[in-house]
């Protein structure tokens, strides 16, 4: 792997060190960039929680983690990586800092009174304002960066609130909203592979493309999560937030540069252009069995689906549908992104359905598929739709980072390019906000389907690409 500059002495303060997303994600992406070398020289992950746990309990904890997730451990870097962690326990708030304070004096004492210090809240999004205040408070703020987990509000009221909080207590630059869907290699490489190759590029708007479908459907369930998944749902949980910053990487126009401030612009003007979502085409679900997932109330309508028809009022997008898909326990778990392009006029009639379509899969280290219409071998003039792709991973030299890995490096060296900025959730929330006040009422859907049936009238009249 090619090393960047490695960042200075850090302290990495982990907020919900021992919940879910924590165990899922976060702790991880911290042992592969130690693994990786692209941690500082010094640093140290201070893991704070309610409970009171000492700091060997703490490491335990980790190591299990680290188990779990498929980690061998059997070599010297888990015992480097385990004497850099500790914990401070007590919780964290305005009133009462916990051992936090008292942690972090003893951590600067090894790392140095001038270390780079790191908050983490991965933690629900609830206590994101009460947490934030708390770094206020207790002198924690002042030259920081601060990671906030999605979603970043649940609504445009609470988004306001929220980002007024951080901005009273922190500058922009020192927060990172983090969507790991813009840390994935393949999400990446949409703009790239579009501003760097002409055959992409000249195709890239209403006269060549006809309809884009943004499918990301999910075998698993929400077993591991419920609580949190109940009071959040597909809307929130995906829609508002993976789905619309993937519409914009692929909508946004060309940005000066890649640098962070041009691809952030470039994301947030285009999410401006945004339609507000009419209620009546979108279509919301939730699978048969819900109810009976321990953790969640028997009488939940929490939407577990969401087929959404979304519109970009932009010279270069008009007319052209986007058809945004997610939900859980459905037939397949895909990430894709297709542009069905239009027919060409002219000399041939009767083409094969959908024939010609640019395919991006988002999952992995992504692939490039191409569907082509060809003429079949053989003495008559058949038409007939093939398919190809190219894996990047075989790209020569390839070495791909998890987007969590990618991220939490993004933050350590400060560059904020793939993370969102305010004013393009704004307009995230304005563009939900129709749906988010008037929500169809969720329909059934069998498990291992895909999905409720009414949803098929969206993407009218290609019809979804996954799932025929």
């Amino acid at each position: 792997m090619a090393q960047n500059a490695r960042p200075g002495p850090t302290l990495f303060v982990l907020f919900g060190a021992t919940g879910d997303l924590a165990r899922r994600m976060v702790l991880p992406a911290f042992y592969t960039l130690a693994k990786e070398n692209l941690l500082p020289s010094d640093w140290m992950l201070l893991g704070n929680g309610r409970g009171d746990v000492a700091h060997e309990d703490f490491r335990a904890h980790v190591r299990q983690v680290l188990t779990d997730a498929g980690e061998s451990l059997n070599d010297g870097t888990w015992k480097a990586f385990s004497d850099r962690l500790r914990f401070a326990g007590g919780g964290f708030a305005s009133d009462d800092p916990g051992r936090l304070l008292d942690v972090l004096a003893e951590a600067r004492a090894e790392v140095g009174p001038d270390a780079q210090l790191i908050h983490y809240l991965a933690v629900p999004p609830v206590a994101f304002a009460g947490l934030t205040e708390g770094l206020g408070e207790h002198n924690l703020a002042k030259g920081s960066r601060v990671v906030y987990e999605k979603p970043f509000g649940t609504s445009a009221e609470s988004f306001h609130k929220l980002d007024d909080v951080v901005h009273t207590v922190l500058n922009e630059e020192q927060v990172f909203r983090i969507d790991h869907f813009l840390g994935k290699e393949a999400t990446q490489n949409l703009h790239v592979l579009r501003f760097a190759n002409g055959l992409f590029d000249a195709a890239w708007n209403n006269e060549r493309v006809r309809a884009v479908q943004i499918d990301v459907p999910e075998k698993i369930g929400v077993t591991d999560r419920a609580e949190f998944y109940d009071a959040t749902g597909a809307v929130l949980d995906m829609l508002v937030t993976h789905l619309f910053q993937v519409a914009a990487e692929i909508a946004m126009e060309p940005p000066e540069s890649l640098a962070a401030d041009h691809l952030q612009a470039a994301r947030e003007q285009v999410i401006g252009c945004f339609r507000p979502l009419d209620p009546d085409e979108v279509v919301l679900g939730q699978f048969d069995g819900y109810h009976d997932v321990k953790g969640i109330p028997k009488e939940s309508t929490t939407d577990t689906y969401v087929a959404a028809r979304l519109c970009i009022d932009n010279d270069r997008w008009r007319d052209v549908p986007f058809l945004l898909r997610t939900g859980k326990r459905m037939a397949a778990s895909r990430q894709k992104v297709s542009l069905i392009l239009r027919e060409p006029k002219g000399t041939l009639a009767d083409l094969p359905k959908n024939g010609n379509v640019i395919g991006f899969d988002l999952s992995g280290s992504g692939a490039i598929d191409m569907r082509l219409v060809a003429k079949r071998p053989g003495p008559a003039l058949n038409l007939d739709v093939t398919d190809f792709g190219v894996q990047l991973d075989a790209l020569p030299d390839g070495d791909p980072l998890p987007p969590y890995v990618r991220l939490i490096h993004d933050v350590l060296i400060g560059d904020r390019s793939l993370f969102t900025r305010p004013d393009g959730l704004a307009a995230v929330w304005e563009a939900a906000g129709p749906l988010l006040d008037n929500p169809p009422k969720p329909l059934p859907y069998p498990q291992g389907s895909w999905g409720p049936k009414e949803a098929g009238r969206l993407a009218d009249p290609d019809g979804w690409l996954l799932g025929q």
